[in-house]
């Protein structure tokens, strides 16, 4: 893997696209520290380090998780990528239920710009809804709780200006996304989530060395071993379907007659379930701190349930629903992604078969079933990669399963944005750098 880079940054336009990405990647970095006009960034410090001691902002911790601490320091891009995700997550589920989308995307390249287009809009549309709520929850003092003085100007237009602040630089992420995507190296999404996460490794890996000592913080880096080469090993595993194409004649030429295979991975669904399954648990929490004017000091009966069972995630009762919500959506999205149906069809459009399993409807029930037995296993891994921080949350520095610097969402990420990262670098350095049989 190091000669690979060693030898793209040999190559002159492979190296003007690394440093291009990484440029950008810095410029999110600068722009995810400086804070939004009318927020006081030293108290809001004050309250950051008040709350990793408790479990006050873990129902933020996924969008924290993602903006590298932005979030919660209330900066320019403390959104952050979410809305753009969720935007690609509700329209590629529209897909399946709006009949248009379903045409747009048989439609090739210029299906696929208008998909793009209306994922835009809809990440506007949720940027303005997101930064409103968090910049109101920021002047109640529930962002972060027990601290209501952190923005200076609580006015409507006050507030206004931070909001659109927030929503403007949630548009510019999205741009620098794209950008990379289209002239850097990897998908340009997933490298700045990648950035977001990996800032926050060195702070969180002190924190566990000063609180713990340093046997802890040994233990931990060996266990972030392990279980970075267990998701290694697993995210590479795929089962592969042998495909046979028959020999067809095109005028006086012969086509057809090779064999290739259908790759289906164990974890064919990523991390977008792990995602879903933390979102649906942080809504009851959500609405409960937006529906109240403050926080009760004696708080109703389903406050405390929830309180207990759907915010503390070191509660067996949250371990289980976490797992159990992971598995569910696995099968879920899963089955909305991958159509055995419509790989048939494609398959017999082509003259593909799969030896011994007849073209068309067999096919498709072969795919079905063979995707149905490896999508257990795959949510399986999810599930156990993404409550492993639950099971140490008293390694941290206070309760948090975000304090865990490798660990469930966050290294799924990292893991699988490295590997798809590596081999666009590779594929493209053999494009550039291939050697023929003469030479």
């Amino acid at each position: 893997m190091l000669s690979a880079f060693v030898s793209a940054l040999r190559t002159p336009d492979l190296r003007r696209k690394i440093l291009f990405t990484l440029g950008l990647v810095a410029l999110y970095r600068v722009g995810a520290l400086i804070p939004s006009p009318g927020v006081d960034y030293g108290r809001v410090r004050q309250c950051i380090d008040i709350a990793n001691s408790g479990d006050s902002a873990g129902i933020y911790s996924l969008i924290n998780l993602f903006s590298g601490g932005a979030l919660l320091q209330m900066s320019i891009f403390a959104i952050g990528i979410m809305p753009y995700i969720t935007a690609s997550i509700i329209v590629q589920l529209l897909t399946v239920v709006i009949p248009k989308f379903e045409e747009l995307r048989k439609e090739g390249q210029s299906g696929q710009a208008k998909m793009t287009q209306y994922t835009r809009y809809l990440s506007i549309a949720l940027a303005i809804l997101q930064s409103t709520g968090i910049v109101a929850l920021a002047a109640r003092g529930q962002l972060l709780q027990g601290c209501d003085d952190i923005i200076a100007d609580k006015s409507i237009f006050g507030l206004a200006i931070i909001v659109l602040v927030m929503t403007a630089g949630a548009a510019m992420v999205m741009w620098f996304g794209e950008v990379i995507t289209e002239r850097g190296v990897g998908n340009g999404m997933s490298l700045l989530i990648f950035a977001g996460i990996a800032s926050r490794i060195p702070s969180e890996g002190k924190s566990i060395l000063d609180s713990r000592g340093p046997l802890v913080f040994a233990f931990v880096c060996l266990a972030a071993l392990l279980i970075i080469a267990g998701v290694v090993f697993v995210e590479q595993g795929q089962r592969r379907i042998p495909v046979q194409y028959a020999k067809r004649m095109v005028g006086r030429k012969m086509y057809g007659g090779s064999s290739t295979y259908l790759p289906l991975k164990v974890n064919q669904a990523g991390v977008i379930p792990v995602i879903f399954a933390s979102s649906l648990l942080y809504l009851p929490n959500l609405i409960a701190q937006l529906t109240s004017a403050s926080t009760a000091v004696d708080p109703s009966w389903w406050q405390r349930l929830i309180n207990t069972y759907l915010v503390n995630p070191a509660n067996p009762v949250y371990i289980a629903i976490y797992f159990g919500l992971i598995v569910f959506f696995t099968y879920f999205y899963v089955a909305i992604t991958f159509n055995p149906e419509e790989r048939a069809d494609e398959m017999k459009k082509f003259g593909g078969f799969i030896p011994g399993i007849r073209p068309g409807q067999p096919t498709a029930d072969y795919l079905n079933y063979v995707l149905s037995r490896i999508t257990l296993p795959g949510a399986i891994y999810l599930g156990t990669i993404a409550v492993l921080p639950n099971l140490f949350l008293d390694i941290g520095n206070g309760g948090g399963a975000q304090n865990l610097p490798f660990g469930g969402t966050a290294v799924l990420i990292m893991v699988s944005v490295g590997l798809d990262t590596v081999k666009q670098i590779e594929s493209q350095l053999m494009q550039r750098n291939y050697e023929g049989f003469l030479k």
